[in-house]
């Protein structure tokens, strides 16, 4: 795995993978960038939900869980001090899984927690993070 990222100008990079994508990573105006990507903590955030919901719509494919929406929200505090680190990651999936399936959503999310979900294994050593699930229609 690799990746090759470049200044481009102001604070603003663009990260490329081995595998030909690119993603550009920024700050705000007021933080001396472009505003012309995601910051990279958040960019982190969005990598946790990214894991974590691939290895969920895996899992419930392999259960036959039918579903046609799958949404990770996560909010993090972070510390007051440099380096500013997460303190805690709480996470949402909100899914419109059938009530009756709803303990399949709870079991496939607790194995990509617990288990399979590398981003999360890496940030638990640091914080706490917790979930909760929502079934929406």
């Amino acid at each position: 795995m690799k990746i090759v990222t470049t200044w481009k100008e102001a604070l603003a990079f663009d990260a490329l993978s081995d595998s030909g994508h690119i993603v550009t990573l920024d700050t705000s105006v007021e933080g001396g960038g472009l505003n012309s990507g995601m910051n990279p903590k958040k960019m982190l955030l969005a990598s946790l939900c990214g894991c974590s919901g691939m290895d969920v719509v895996d899992i419930l494919h392999k259960m036959k869980v039918a579903f046609s929406k799958l949404e990770i929200t996560a909010e993090a505090e972070q510390t007051d001090e440099h380096p500013k680190v997460f303190k805690s990651i709480q996470l949402v999936y909100s899914s419109d899984i059938a009530a009756a399936d709803a303990d399949k959503l709870k079991r496939a999310v607790s194995l990509s927690m617990e288990k399979y979900c590398g981003i999360s294994a890496m940030l638990a050593k640091h914080c706490a993070i917790t979930h909760t699930i929502q079934l929406v229609q």
